[in-house]
């Protein structure tokens, strides 16, 4: 049959393919730039150690970071029979610091350990990484067995399911097989097990000195920079 009469003329395959594999140009998005300065968790429960919890709280604030702080029930009592503190509120907590620059107090949020539905508990907000000191052997296994019945344990779990940074500070000797065995776990789900084990080859000379050993590894491990002196030189 003649072109024309009746049938269309074959177009070319490759002009057929050409035209058909034509994508408009993708829409060029703005980067995501996140703007907010560092944001902790940090959870305090009964185990000894207010020491190591106050002078990370103080560090951490210093740094310009922003804290969510959450206290267990014994770590209530933990923070009044071992630095005579009654109230969980930023003024009772680190009162030199406040007196110093009231701007601090803004930067400390504590939460009721009670309120599983505040901002920690929930995977969508958005923190740089959580440390639990000191954390005693109850909270370790809670921790462990992914029990979520309060706010602490709660922002935990969330903080190892968003795998984001988790330092648990155990403060508790000896250990028992089912402490090895949830420190394990924890460790197999992406957590940082950090005892509160101080060193003495830089010749600590005050109790100060021993709790900024810790302290130090906490922040190094948060990615916090410090002018502590508790590095080895050699």
């Amino acid at each position: 049959m003649r072109p024309g009469r009746g049938v269309p003329p074959r177009r070319s395959t490759q002009r057929r393919i050409n035209s058909e594999s034509r994508v408009p140009p993708r829409a060029t998005l703005p980067s995501a730039v996140d703007t907010r300065p560092k944001r902790f968790v940090v959870g305090i429960t009964g185990a000894s150690g207010a020491a190591y919890a106050l002078r990370t709280l103080e560090l951490l604030l210093q740094s310009g970071a922003e804290v969510h702080l959450v206290v267990s029930e014994y770590g209530q009592r933990l923070l009044y029979e071992e630095a005579g503190i009654k109230k969980i509120e930023p003024e009772a907590l680190l009162p030199e610091l406040i007196e110093q620059d009231g701007s601090f107090a803004y930067k400390l949020t504590c939460h009721p350990n009670k309120d599983v539905g505040a901002l920690i508990a929930s995977g969508s907000y958005l923190h740089d990484g959580m440390v639990v000191v000191p954390c005693s052997s109850t909270s370790l296994g809670a921790i462990a067995t992914g029990s979520g019945s309060n706010l602490l344990t709660r922002a935990a779990m969330v903080t190892l399911k968003e795998r984001r940074r988790l330092i648990v500070c155990h403060r508790e000797s000896p250990l028992s097989l089912v402490d090895i065995e949830n420190m394990r776990t924890l460790t197999l789900a992406g957590a940082i097990i950090c005892p509160t084990n101080p060193g003495f080859y830089l010749k600590p000379m005050t109790v100060g000195d021993i709790v900024d050993f810790t302290v130090g590894k906490i922040l190094d491990l948060l990615g916090v920079e410090h002018s502590l002196a508790t590095r080895w030189e050699g």
